[in-house]
């Protein structure tokens, strides 16, 4: 079984829901990720999604297209990535990872070679936004070989006919995009979501996580009552170029970004209790 994959069954059988907490690589330095990884995980995230940078992150909205611009100023690329993650791995064995970017940069290094990569350095899952499930072959072959997860998203626009097709390529979880549009964009519909979840859970038994517009406790809330995991990544990446915007360390960012994930943490479990 995956860490994902346990994640989930343990917070199933604790009656609990996932919190997915997203950042960029890089940004602003790959000193302060590393730090804000711990912190994401000490103040409450279950699962760790982390952003590669790229240089047209199309399904982005301007709060995480700057994240990427940030982190490529700073050096980071693919590679420096998976160092990221070899470094969090020294002291944390558990916490399940995955890379969420664009197919590119794992098309350049090569599947295979990523596949070993990603593996050695603990990462447990890949999120392509860009690769159709009609052409995941190759890619997934070589996850599968190493024992990673391939994570789809699935969108509000997504027809009933390639919902069986992407279920059937995905493993780990299925991450629901709660809106149209890109990231950090609209308001949320919950009573649509919940449509969209079961919709989705007539052709899979895999865990269904929500992201895109859960900004807040409140929000947070109301999506856990619908799904297994919910996702926030914009507020996060906003709250940490907010704090450093203002002069403040970046000693003070991280502080603050825990402090955002220690309350949609409480909002998520004020569903359970």
């Amino acid at each position: 079984m995956s860490r994902i994959a346990g994640r989930f069954q343990a917070l199933a059988e604790q009656g609990r829901k996932a919190l997915v907490t997203y950042v960029v690589a890089g940004d602003p330095t790959p000193e302060v990720t590393a730090e804000l990884l711990h912190t994401l995980v000490a103040n409450g995230a279950d699962i760790l999604e982390l952003g590669v940078p790229f240089s047209d992150p199309m399904s982005e909205g301007p709060t995480i297209q700057l994240g990427h611009e940030r982190a490529l100023d700073s050096g980071m690329r693919l590679r420096g990535v998976l160092e990221l993650v070899r470094q969090f791995r020294e002291t944390d064995k558990d916490t399940p990872l995955l890379l969420m970017g664009y197919a590119n940069p794992v098309e350049y290094m090569g599947y295979a070679a990523f596949a070993d990569a990603a593996s050695e350095a603990g990462v447990d899952a890949l999120l392509t936004v860009d690769v159709p499930p009609e052409e995941v072959d190759q890619v997934n072959a070589q996850l599968k070989r190493v024992g990673m997860d391939n994570i789809f998203l699935i969108a509000p626009t997504t027809p009933d006919p390639r919902l069986p097709l992407i279920a059937g390529q995905a493993s780990g979880f299925i991450y629901y995009v709660s809106l149209k549009g890109v990231t950090g964009a609209g308001h949320l519909d919950v009573d649509d979501v919940r449509r969209q979840v079961e919709r989705i859970r007539a052709h899979t038994t895999l865990p269904v996580a929500v992201g895109f517009g859960i900004k807040d406790a409140d929000s947070a809330e109301a999506v856990a009552k619908v799904a297994d995991g919910v996702v926030v990544g914009s507020a996060l990446v906003q709250r940490v170029a907010d704090v450093l915007a203002q002069g403040e360390s970046s000693e003070a960012a991280i502080t603050a970004a825990g402090a955002l994930v220690q309350e949609i943490r409480a909002g998520i479990d004020r569903t359970t209790s």
